[in-house]
């Protein structure tokens, strides 16, 4: 049976795709323009008791998780409440979960839940995920590296690159640091290829289609532009596409070839690909897609077509091929001292001021400091990695069974990642 509803579908359409709303250490991560506004709950829904007895529920599991490690010898405190905070997530709701803490003297890695949403396979801590937008700094670090060779600079125009594309004056710089004004335009990708747009299944079957670069440039033409270049940030995974086919263009290489000997090689990022077609393969955290009671449920996504993301967030990987890249980014293994400190220097204002393909936000261990990284959100996975700008610490989290009923149907999500993450940074101090 058809599930049908105009208004998750239009939300969907609307957040596919973005980088999460990161709230960690007092900050805000700087969202897309297209972010879905908040749904009100009716006013006699029993909201505020449901969300008591289900903190109080998690908040137990943990503590009898935590005591349990203890007894047995296995952990240190610390560990454990990390342990116990991973299964918190999947007591929320969470499908599966693999995080990874690295400091000077101590590495923790840890998992939860399964691989998947109704298998037995349990997690593990060097499972696979769909890593989503942490693609667009590894595609940051190429065009660096074209930057670093001479073969464009920062204020090169697109239009120099790739005629008609883009409007005139839109430059490489403000692709990377999302201030083109292009719009995301992934969800246009998919409204240009429904029958109806308040279907859900159909929303999710469309999802599988394979995305060729003709069809990501016809979306951006169709979509309407989000501001003039230059004048303000605008999340684009449409602008991180363009990077990838400028990268092609000028190269003659794939922008997987690319990835595979100029930023997963020498990075260590043994376990990472660029896949272009759906499915998946060994261990790997597989993808579901939360749509709310009121919405339609649950959607499995191994049908997903990584076309769709491309440049601007096709990569796999795993959480200790991710703080590998964010250590190898700052420590100049992948490009030079000064280009590694450009893509670091944010041009937008606020806490989470956006650079070149990197974000940060505040360091819990160091008043004043800041971490730098990035999130990605799919239809079905979180995904975070942030690193001491010394290399010294990261961290770096995937999470399966994205909530995508938040705020449309509930104003509670089904788990809290941000108090988890949030943990796993300050394990790093």
């Amino acid at each position: 049976m058809d599930r049908t509803n105009r208004r998750a579908a239009l939300a969907l359409s609307a957040t596919l795709a973005l980088a999460a709303p990161l709230v960690v250490a007092g900050s805000a991560h700087a969202t897309s323009a297209d972010e879905p506004p908040s749904v009100l709950v009716a006013a006699d829904a029993p909201a505020t008791l449901s969300a008591e007895v289900a903190d109080a529920a998690r908040a137990a599991q943990r503590d009898i998780a935590k005591s349990r490690a203890l007894e047995q010898g296995l952990k240190t405190p610390a560990d454990a409440e990390l342990d116990a905070a991973l299964d918190t997530l999947v007591a929320g709701g969470a499908v599966g979960v693999t995080a990874r803490v690295e400091t000077p003297s101590d590495t923790w890695s840890g998992a939860a839940g399964t691989r998947e949403r109704e298998g037995r396979a349990p997690a593990k801590p060097r499972d696979r995920f769909r890593a989503a937008s942490n693609t667009k700094p590894m595609v940051a670090t190429l065009v660096m590296q074209e930057v670093e060779k001479g073969t464009w600079t920062l204020d090169t125009p697109v239009e120099d690159v790739l005629p008609g594309v883009m409007p005139a004056g839109v430059t490489i710089e403000q692709l990377l640091s999302h201030r083109s004004g292009a719009p995301t335009a992934t969800n246009w990708i998919i409204g240009l290829r429904m029958t109806d747009p308040t279907s859900l299944d159909e929303y999710f079957e469309v999802t599988g289609q394979e995305v060729t670069p003709a069809d990501h440039i016809e979306a951006l033409q169709a979509a309407p532009w989000v501001h003039e270049p230059g004048t303000d940030f605008s999340y684009s995974n449409a602008g991180y596409v363009v990077l990838g086919l400028m990268l092609e263009e000028v190269t003659g290489r794939s922008v997987e070839n690319l990835l595979e000997h100029r930023v997963f090689a020498p990075a260590g990022m043994r376990q990472s690909a660029y896949p272009d077609d759906p499915g998946v393969r060994g261990p790997f955290l597989h993808e579901s897609a939360y749509t709310g009671p009121e919405g339609a449920g649950w959607y499995d996504l191994d049908h997903f077509d990584p076309s769709l993301f491309a440049a601007a967030g096709a990569v796999t990987s795993t959480t200790e091929d991710l703080a590998d890249f964010t250590e190898a980014l700052v420590t100049n293994r992948l490009v030079a001292p000064g280009t590694t400190a450009d893509m670091l220097d944010p041009r937008t204002a606020g806490g989470a001021g956006y650079g070149l393909g990197v974000y940060r936000v505040p360091d819990p261990c160091v008043p004043g400091g800041w971490l730098y990284g990035h999130d990605g959100a799919s239809l079905g996975t979180l995904s975070f990695t942030f690193t001491s700008p010394d290399g010294e610490r990261q961290v770096s989290m995937g999470v399966t069974g994205r909530d995508n009923a938040y705020p449309v149907y509930t104003d509670e999500p089904l788990y809290d990642w941000n108090s988890a993450l949030l943990l796993l940074m300050e394990a790093t101090c």
